[in-house]
């Protein structure tokens, strides 16, 4: 049973077979419950299966996260948002020594067995085995940050905000986003007339990082009063900084982008080239800092109170 939402860390560490969903969805509707909330599971593509949490017909805000744990990978995920060639040079680098191996297992066999064709069936059988491991293979047993501390944060966000200000707002755990962000499209798909007005903040990789970043949408950029209120999230707090990404080009591919009015919400590092986000998907993905949580948890909290939106 969960007596605080940090509690999830600890007691639901993986999340990735049914049964560990199960549990998890079960003690946090529990945990919800007991604060308020009616909750319900939605199911979608591939067997997804979304919490909902409030009333998406009626909200102005979806407050969302993933739940699902990725599978373990060799080397971390570097993202780079705000450095787009950064990131695709590392992506690239990636897919060259995931193909490397297949494409000299191929070369071998098929000069061993004097067959061309035969070096390619093992080439993409390889390929394939590659992908269903990135996808489908063991859980990452450390998951901090990627993504327990989203979770984490959505529901201290539902278990402080005000009861004259919940019915604005609907939670949603989405499934399958390790797989391709598929839970938050089927989610898309089920709620089409309301997220097309919708602001929805999705909380990724948030525990790890002194700057806390906002990444809207091309088209929420556009729009001039929910880009303000979303301003009003901004400032400094100690050594941490909330800031909202307004001009150029910045890719952080998560939940966020299956949605018009989306705002991916991560925390960055700062290097020498770029901002970026590293240590997730591999046994280094370790820290979740309460700080960045209760940050967020006000930023956001206050950020519903005070909305105007249409």
């Amino acid at each position: 049973m969960l007596e605080n939402p940090m509690d999830v860390l600890e007691q639901f560490p993986i999340r990735k077979t049914k049964k560990q969903k199960q549990a998890f969805r079960d003690a946090v509707s529990d945990w919800l419950s007991r604060n308020g909330y009616e909750c319900r599971v939605e199911t979608g593509s591939l067997g997804a299966r979304n919490l909902v949490i409030g009333d998406p017909e009626k909200a102005a805000f979806l407050i969302t996260a993933h739940y699902d744990t990725c599978a373990a990978m060799p080397v971390p995920n570097l993202i780079t948002p705000c450095n787009v060639v950064l990131f695709v040079l590392y992506q690239l680098v990636v897919t060259a020594v995931i193909l490397l191996p297949a494409v000299l297992a191929g070369i071998a066999v098929g000069w061993l067995a004097g067959s061309v064709p035969a070096g390619q069936l093992v080439f993409l059988i390889l390929i394939w085995a590659n992908i269903a491991l990135l996808l489908c293979g063991p859980a990452n047993p450390r998951n901090a940050n990627d993504n327990t501390s989203g979770v984490v944060t959505v529901l201290e966000i539902a278990g402080t905000m005000p009861k004259n200000q919940r019915g604005k707002v609907c939670f949603v755990l989405f499934d399958l986003e390790e797989m391709g962000v598929i839970g938050s499209a089927s989610y898309r798909k089920a709620h089409k007339a309301q997220v097309e007005k919708q602001l929805v903040l999705n909380l990724d990789c948030v525990g790890d990082g002194n700057e806390l970043m906002l990444f809207p949408t091309g088209k929420l950029k556009k729009d001039p009063k929910k880009m303000a209120l979303l301003r009003t999230c901004c400032g400094c707090f100690g050594e941490k900084r909330v800031s909202l990404f307004e001009k150029g080009l910045a890719v952080y591919p998560s939940d966020q982008s299956n949605f018009p009015y989306g705002v991916g919400i991560c925390a960055l590092r700062k290097g020498k080239l770029a901002r970026y986000l590293s240590r997730i998907h591999t046994g280094r993905d370790t820290i979740l800092e309460q700080t960045n949580v209760n940050i967020l948890r006000a930023a956001l909290t206050s950020l519903v109170s005070r909305s105007q939106l249409d």
